[in-house]
């Protein structure tokens, strides 16, 4: 009977010891390893004291997007979401030049006016006039995607303005060659060697002279600097030169030029802005007589179209083609991605937009990116795409894209070469009515245009 009451009593004193016990060991502070989730506190390891955990952005975003790159631009929306659960990103599905025009004519506040949407290099300076582009951190977000080599003196220059960012770059673009093979072979090209362009049938190349996001593979071949600003702050043009005081380069690009016209003027189809597409499709197509294209990757598909279904296309870097021996090369172009100046002063939405054009722009996803848009992320080697699944024509476009990119000229980025265009299509297009008789006479009508233009500076 005692030993029955000790028992008991040894009992009592240990069930009394691990209660306590266990009190004391509840209210002691836990380490680094047990800090629950559910508690979302971090412990600082320097001071062991508890921190609140980094929550995600609480913002809502509209993102325009075109039709067919939707399903990627989801894809990228949800990788954000994962890390900022109570944001919302919707999409509003519009052609990209479609919302750029509405931007143009409609008020910021517009629900249909997005708060991320592409914007291209050469329409920068307008829309940063007209404050539609917010100021972004496009040093971090480069930092954040990674791959730039040099960001502030390459791909992220275009979007720059005295120091300040405007839009992040989406990709690179640059004109390049495409050839029918078929129609090449008939004429005698060999297309594994360099071609020159001047020893060419008249119809062997074609091209709109008159548009000068074509016609600059000439100019920048001979250095012409259709408008920029000299070391003073002035602005200057050589096309407001003599005939005599061009490099003789220049001036054989001219004649060049003029002997082009001359041979493929006089039907007037390539002189002809409603009729010059037409014929360059018609000459390109398989058994026409036209083996070269200058073009941009985005009319891929359709060239693909007229040469025997891709089944005769072939896509070279704009340099395999010469000029009076002078390499054609283009000027390093692309789009950005932007965000609504409306939304300057509100973090949580600028942070949030800033995250999905960095999502977008994921180079884990290059590959992925090219399928849906076609667009070419400047920050990714090249080997990335050839190694990838993509068919055999796409890897040559990359490859010519992004071999024409490293020889390109700098886009002359000033408010005022908006004027070039014109000024140069209307004196181009008014050779078959004046029919100059010599180069120099061809120059001078281009030389009035220009100096016309420069008396509204």
């Amino acid at each position: 009977m005692k030993m029955t009451k000790l028992l008991s009593l040894f009992l009592v004193l240990v069930f009394l010891t691990s209660l306590f016990t266990g009190c004391f060991d509840s209210a002691k502070e836990p380490n680094k390893e047990e800090a629950s989730e559910e508690r979302k506190s971090i412990i600082n390891e320097e001071t062991n004291e508890e921190e609140p955990a980094t929550e995600g952005l609480v913002a809502d975003i509209t993102v325009q997007v075109e039709e067919s790159w939707l399903e990627y631009y989801q894809k990228a929306a949800n990788r954000v979401l994962e890390v900022n659960p109570d944001s919302t990103i919707n999409f509003i599905v519009d052609g990209s030049y479609d919302h750029l025009d509405l931007l143009d004519s409609t008020d910021l506040g517009n629900e249909d006016i997005a708060d991320v949407f592409v914007v291209p290099a050469d329409r920068l300076y307008g829309m940063v006039e007209k404050e539609t582009l917010a100021e972004i951190d496009a040093l971090q977000m480069a930092s954040d995607v990674g791959g730039f080599k040099d960001f502030k003196s390459g791909l992220g220059r275009n979007f720059n303005i005295d120091g300040r960012y405007f839009a992040f770059p989406m990709n690179i673009e640059t004109l390049i060659n495409f050839a029918n093979i078929a129609n090449a072979e008939t004429n005698g090209i060999d297309l594994s060697s360099t071609v020159e362009f001047t020893e060419l049938n008249n119809q062997d190349i074609l091209f709109p002279v008159f548009n000068l996001e074509f016609c600059s593979v000439l100019m920048n071949a001979v250095n012409i600097e259709l408008l920029n600003v000299n070391e003073t702050g002035e602005l200057y043009s050589d096309m407001t030169k003599d005939f005599s005081e061009l490099t003789q380069d220049q001036q054989d690009m001219f004649k060049g030029l003029f002997n082009y016209w001359k041979t493929n003027g006089g039907s007037g189809d390539l002189w002809d802005l409603r009729s010059a597409w037409t014929y360059m499709d018609t000459e390109f197509m398989t058994g026409g007589r036209t083996s070269f294209r200058i073009e941009g990757p985005g009319s891929t598909d359709h060239l693909a179209q007229l040469a025997s279904d891709g089944e005769a296309l072939s896509v070279l870097p704009i340099n395999q083609v010469t000029f009076n021996g002078n390499p054609l090369t283009q000027w390093k172009d692309g789009w950005g991605l932007a965000i609504n100046t409306r939304n300057e002063g509100d973090e949580g939405t600028m942070l949030l937009s800033q995250a999905m054009i960095e999502e977008i722009l994921n180079p884990e996803f290059a590959v992925e990116f090219y399928e849906a848009s076609g667009k070419i992320m400047g920050n990714v080697d090249a080997i990335v795409y050839a190694n990838s699944n993509l068919d055999e024509i796409d890897k040559a476009l990359i490859t010519a894209v992004i071999e024409s990119y490293q020889e390109a000229s700098t886009r002359p980025l000033i408010p005022e070469w908006g004027l070039v265009w014109g000024t140069w299509e209307t004196a181009v297009l008014s050779w078959p009515s004046l029919q100059p008789a010599t180069a120099e006479e061809a120059y001078a009508v281009i030389k009035a245009s220009f100096e016309g233009m420069m008396k509204n500076f």
